[in-house]
């Protein structure tokens, strides 16, 4: 016996003994009351489903949303009746817009077109050539821009006053594409009166409201983030 109790066998002993000893109480023991893997993840989940019968809550749609949406959508369709003049062809043409373009309003339109067209026959007679080129596609602009310069090359120069809008009115709509695509009918009342270089009048009448009227077209491609439209094109009624 005493063959096996040689000092290094007690050694080896002694260091298994110890190794269980740390193995048990790092492990622990099982006696069957353990809780199940499942159990944490079965507690989790009813703990989520006290409110929703899903684990993961999934979004649900707001009424209010879908209150909200059909609102808009009859204010929209309301417009596009009372702005189409009673032409099936217009009123097709801006539910097509709509449709491409969801955030599009006749009357807001409207409305950005009555500043815009100021905007453009004001800076036209001024020679506001950084304004024009920010509202007109670039063929207009170029085409504006040739007038200005063989108007400062006579020496003219403009008085100009914006009486305001008889009115104004879609003549065309159409969604060409991914280009929105809007012609209007424009009727305006301005004073205007061209000066040679020594200031005397050469064309206008001091005090006179002229009536105007023009057809203008505007686009805007309907997938880009620029919101802004360009005038594309222009035809003078008179």
């Amino acid at each position: 016996m005493g063959e096996f109790l040689d000092f290094p066998t007690l050694i080896v002993i002694v260091v298994a003994i110890v190794v269980l000893l740390r193995l048990r109480s790092v492990l622990g023991t099982r006696t069957g009351n353990e809780r199940p893997p499942s159990v944490r993840y079965e507690s989790i989940s009813r703990t989520k489903s006290d409110n929703d019968d899903t684990v993961v809550p999934m979004p649900r749609r707001n009424p209010q949303d879908a209150e909200e949406a059909e609102r808009v959508q009859r204010k929209i369709e309301a417009e596009i009746e009372k702005f189409g003049s009673g032409k099936p062809e217009i009123e097709e043409g801006l539910r097509a817009i709509v449709a491409a373009d969801p955030s599009f309003s006749p009357k807001q339109f409207l409305e950005g077109a009555k500043s815009a067209y100021e905007m453009i026959v004001s800076a036209y007679a001024s020679g506001d050539r950084k304004t024009l080129k920010m509202l007109l596609d670039k063929d207009v602009y170029d085409s504006f821009d040739a007038a200005i310069s063989e108007r400062e090359a006579a020496g003219h120069t403009v008085d100009f006053t914006f009486v305001g809008l008889s009115n104004i009115a879609f003549a065309e709509a159409e969604l060409d594409k991914r280009n929105a695509v809007v012609t209007l009918r424009i009727d305006a009342e301005v004073v205007s009166i061209t000066k040679d270089r020594e200031g005397e009048i050469v064309e206008g009448t001091p005090g006179q409201v002229v009536a105007i009227a023009d057809e203008w077209t505007f686009m805007r491609n309907t997938r880009s983030r620029d919101p802004n439209w360009k005038l594309v094109a222009t035809n003078d009624l008179d």
